[in-house]
């Protein structure tokens, strides 16, 4: 079923596509090609609102798919072939974030393909848009299983080098709590990578043994006591031919679970310590701090900076890949 969620500022309508098969059910929108809610046996499981303005001002990429660069780049700036490019610097003034201010978050994705469990989703980045060189073309399918998984798969063209890792970044909430501290998340990584201040990768790559970043065995996330969780776990050197498993989120009760696979190298483990929705979210809930939570497949952060982390840069006649499955039981 497909619906008018709204309008933008030029005109131009925002459509939202609702999915069903099995336990499971979305609504995707249009703009940002949006994961605006996903319910399990009739629990939603992310963060969203209701209405298009909410996301318009007060959203901070809920279920977005975020690009054409996920997470940060240091000083907006890298060297490419010999060239010195300079992108957008939206946070704080300082670093690039999640493809800038226009990036893939906030455009209005082409409805290209659907049908009652999956929508093909289509983005033309034009050449320059938000500081990144050469023209792109991405494509994001979402598929509901029935299997109980929703599987995302992305892919992109370009015409000229340039720096692509796409990310979906939806907040998850598996039983609806005013927090997620009481959830218990495994990650299967034993690497991490330390970051500043500013959140950025200080090239250094770290054993998670003996940290506060150590999921390996499962734990509740409030356990890490005041730490706030912001931070690439290395999963491989290199995206795979086919998903492996990545992280599990379980409860607060143990009743449902959700596990991520992926072909990705890396996973962004953001805890929402800093969200403060103006606006009530889903179901009239208020979004605080720690609300819900990121776990965001994608290459790393700042890749392009560093020589000894995955490569991102996709030249013309390749095809970047990504799928991701969110398993739920």
């Amino acid at each position: 079923m497909i619906r008018d969620f709204g309008m933008l500022e030029d005109g131009t309508p925002v459509q939202e596509v609702s999915l069903k098969k099995g336990p499971l059910e979305a609504k995707i929108l249009t703009l940002g090609a949006v994961i605006r809610d996903l319910t399990f046996n009739g629990r939603s499981v992310v963060l969203g609102f209701d209405d298009l303005e909410s996301y318009i001002k007060h959203s901070p990429y809920f279920g977005a798919v975020v690009g054409r660069c996920a997470n940060r780049i240091a000083d907006g700036r890298f060297a490419l072939d010999g060239k010195q490019i300079q992108l957008d610097r939206n946070e704080n003034g300082q670093h690039h974030l999640h493809g800038g201010r226009g990036g893939f978050s906030s455009r209005n994705w082409s409805l290209e393909q659907h049908d009652k469990a999956s929508v093909l989703l289509k983005h033309v980045s034009a050449d320059g848009e938000e500081g990144y060189p050469g023209k792109v073309e991405a494509l994001v399918r979402y598929t509901l299983t029935g299997a109980g998984a929703l599987r995302v798969k992305m892919t992109a063209t370009a015409t000229d080098p340039t720096p692509v890792s796409l990310a979906q970044h939806s907040y998850f909430n598996l039983d609806g709590s005013q927090t997620i501290a009481d959830h218990l998340l495994e990650i299967a990584a034993e690497r991490y990578l330390p970051v500043g201040d500013d959140l950025i990768p200080t090239g250094e790559i770290r054993n998670v043994a003996w940290t506060p970043y150590d999921f390996r065995d499962g734990r509740k996330i409030g356990a890490g006591g005041g730490i706030v969780y912001d931070i690439n776990y290395c999963l491989n050197e290199a995206p795979l031919e086919a998903v492996a498993f990545a992280a599990a989120l379980e409860d607060s009760a143990g009743d449902l679970r959700m596990e991520v696979w992926t072909t990705e190298p890396g996973l962004q483990f953001y805890d929402g310590s800093h969200i403060n929705c103006p606006v009530p979210g889903l179901n009239g809930r208020i979004y605080g701090p720690r609300a819900g939570l990121c776990l965001e497949a994608q290459r790393w952060p700042d890749s392009v900076n560093h020589t000894q982390f995955p490569n991102v840069v996709l030249r013309p006649g390749e095809t970047y890949t990504q799928i991701t499955e969110f398993r739920f039981s």
